[in-house]
């Protein structure tokens, strides 16, 4: 039993890694599903940190394929909020549960999306500019600060700025894979600080790393075929598949 036990968490993680791979390469909100993965195969605390390393690796091969594509602007417009999210998320897991601060954070997702499909509902055909306001900088910096700091959640949130924003597909996740590379190595000391990283980590992401790849590759030939619309609306879904994760974890 306890052998069946040690493969089935084996096959769970390979599968969590696959998706980071494909999530990262394709539709960034997906990374949540396997986060509500790790939770069930190991403690919640010790799967923030074991993820991390995994997303890592994830983030290093979406920037390989999607080297040319970031929108640096955005990124630079970005990441000034986040260290304060970080910092909040930090204090916030030294006192609240896991299980309440994932549910809240798929609650304000499914608010974001509300909003998002609200906007885009009535939204004309001059491109938006809500985005390139400080303000909303500001507010989806430090979200996302929070987010991925407390529940490694940070992707639908991106993805509904970026959404947002109206950019094609490639420069879409092109941007996504560097700054949350970014954000996850800046992640590292403060994981270290609260003592859920460890060295064994590190290794589990090494041997999980082929099953990141294909996932990453699956990803980008799926970007690669279908059209902006389709996109579009894929990122969406994802988001809101992310949320329910969230929420049911």
């Amino acid at each position: 039993m306890e052998l069946a036990s040690s493969v089935g968490a084996l096959i769970l993680m390979a599968a969590a890694a696959a998706i980071i791979g494909y999530s990262k390469t394709a539709l960034g909100g997906l990374g949540v599903v396997a986060v509500a993965i790790f939770a069930t195969v190991l403690p919640a605390r010790e799967s923030t940190a074991a993820i991390l390393m995994i997303l890592i690796v994830g983030d290093v091969i979406a920037c390989w394929h999607y080297r040319r594509d970031p929108d640096w602007g955005l990124i630079r417009r970005l990441l000034p909020a986040v260290i304060p999210g970080l910092l909040l998320g930090t204090l916030f897991l030294r006192v609240v549960s896991d299980d309440t601060l994932r549910r809240s954070i798929g609650a304000v997702l499914l608010v974001l999306l509300g909003l998002q499909l609200w906007v885009k509902w009535h939204a004309s055909d001059t491109p938006s500019t809500t985005h390139r306001h400080p303000g909303a900088a500001i507010a989806a910096g430090s979200a996302m600060g929070f987010t991925t700091m407390t529940a490694n959640a940070a992707g639908p949130v991106m993805t509904l700025y970026l959404s947002a924003a109206g950019i094609d597909k490639r420069r879409f996740v092109g941007t996504s894979a560097w700054f949350f590379l970014i954000v996850n190595l800046t992640k590292v000391p403060f994981s270290f600080g609260l003592g859920l990283l460890h060295p064994v980590d590190a290794v589990r992401a090494l041997a999980l790393a082929p099953f990141a790849l294909l996932g990453g590759l699956l990803g980008y030939a799926t970007v690669r075929r279908i059209s902006q619309r389709t996109f579009d609306v894929a990122v969406l879904l994802a988001s809101a598949l992310a949320a329910a994760a969230l929420l049911l974890t």
